[in-house]
């Protein structure tokens, strides 16, 4: 028999955790290879989990409704095919715990006790095998992992727990003194944390991220009066919040704007209306925006990069974020290689992946991978705004709302004023990667697209 592992799955470049919605199979049940064994949901996206091998499940670890960071065991599945190669699989689960000798010593001591009547059980095994975050947050701040009462599967210590524990003893006066002295060995955190990436060739996890510049933000905690109403972040709110910051504390934001011109697209929209309505697809205003946006990117290739530590990275394919409002909530489902797609083509995947996006049906594939993002305040009316730039991209344009306005336009040599749709444009951009004077010639040809966009494109 081969015991395999069932752990919970990297939905997202950025997300931690996922919470287990519903459970396909029970114990005993004979599953086969990728059969959906369970569904879970993240605060970007709803999926079901394929089973890793044909077997039978054998445990379950973590239950409906529960909330489990990414790499965490949520079963197991015995199989009796592959047995040989399948054998080490259990040895290399306590891969993490091989960091164990260099966390707090009581941690991995806490394991042989429960043991003695043999093999370690399920519950054990995950009390002992916090991540390497939590041990590293630990070894920093001189706690001890045992004193530290775990709320995950089976006891395990999680990053909330170690972060409360921390907090909480800080705010104790008296018992809090014999710990001042944990406090200064904190103080060179960030010049010391970058090391450790550097060390295994130079990448930086989500979570490392998360620690670097999210958790050493002291977060100023205000009163409540009389009539106010104190509601703890719910998981998507607190996950948006982490991001944001993050993305902020990264990247040097500048913003640059520019005014277009609508109103040769709207002739060509209502031009061509019916026969896209035969074809069964409905042409928005942001299907321009992004065929031309993907146009413009070709010519830009600094502006669909990031940055990533001394480097750039300069991306192969053009894969656009389409942020969409899900009220509440936001998601950016990603067009693959945008500019590859014709204009009926790039809104057909638009209306697909927005529509999916309302019910979350969205796969896990179709959130990640963007290059460069489009959100669009302009639909709610907000005449522009100033969007933060996705971790991982370099540039993020938002669209302001589609107006008619009196301008002055030249006719025959003559100043005129007349009535034109126009909608204002920013660009927010890393100034690592890309001057000012980038994002002006950006913009510049983007608006030259788009006001003189080509007939036979539609």
């Amino acid at each position: 028999m081969a015991r395999i592992e069932v752990p919970m799955p990297q939905m997202g470049e950025s997300i931690a955790e996922g919470t287990v919605s519903k459970w396909l199979k029970k114990v005993g049940d004979e599953v086969a290879r990728d059969e959906p064994l369970l569904e879970i949901s993240t605060d970007k996206v709803d999926a079901e989990i394929p089973s890793p091998a044909a077997g039978t499940l054998v445990e379950i670890l973590a239950q409906e409704g529960q909330t489990v960071e990414v790499g965490s065991i949520v079963a197991y599945i015995e199989t009796e095919k592959g047995a040989a190669a399948a054998a080490p699989a259990p040895a290399a689960a306590p891969a993490p715990a091989a960091a164990e000798a260099q966390a707090p010593a009581p941690a991995p001591a806490a394991a042989p006790a429960p043991a003695e009547g043999g093999e370690e059980t399920a519950e054990e095994r995950l009390r002992r095998r916090s991540t390497p975050l939590v041990r590293r947050i630990a070894e920093e701040h001189g706690v001890d992992l045992a004193a530290v009462q775990g709320t995950g599967q089976g006891g395990r210590v999680t990053k909330q727990d170690i972060m409360a524990f921390i907090e909480q003893r800080e705010k104790a006066p008296a018992a809090a003194a014999p710990a001042k002295p944990a406090a200064p060995a904190a103080a060179p955190a960030p010049s010391a944390k970058p090391a450790a990436p550097a060390a295994a060739g130079g990448a930086i996890s989500a979570d490392q991220l998360w620690d670097l510049f999210y958790s050493q933000v002291r977060h100023p905690v205000f009163p409540a009066r009389e009539n106010d109403k104190v509601v703890p972040m719910d998981r998507i709110r607190r996950l948006t919040a982490q991001h944001m910051v993050l993305a902020k504390r990264v990247a040097p934001h500048v913003h640059s704007f520019i005014e277009i011109d609508f109103t040769q697209i709207d002739r060509i929209r209502r031009r061509n209306k019916a026969k896209w309505e035969q074809q069964g697809v409905k042409v928005s205003y942001t299907a321009f925006v992004a065929w031309a946006v993907a146009r413009t990117l070709q010519e830009f290739p600094n502006v669909n990069a990031t940055v990533s530590g001394d480097d750039i990275i300069y991306r192969g394919d053009i894969n656009i974020g389409i942020a969409v409002d899900l009220n509440p909530g936001l998601i950016v489902p990603v067009v693959k290689n945008a500019d590859e797609l014709n204009l009926t083509g790039i809104s057909k995947r638009i209306n697909d992946l927005a529509a999916r996006a309302r019910d979350r049906k969205l796969k896990p594939e179709e959130i990640q991978g963007a290059t460069f993002s489009i959100t669009n305040p302009g639909v709610l009316g907000t005449l522009v705004g100033m969007p933060i730039i996705p971790e991982g991209t370099a540039a993020i344009l938002g669209t302001g709302s589609i107006e008619k306005r009196p301008v002055v336009v030249e006719v025959d040599g003559t100043d005129t004023i007349a009535i034109r749709l126009r909608s204002f444009f920013s660009l927010g951009y890393d100034h690592r990667l890309i001057d000012g004077a980038d994002a002006a010639r950006f913009l510049s040809r983007l608006k030259e697209l788009l006001e003189h966009f080509p007939e036979d494109a539609a």
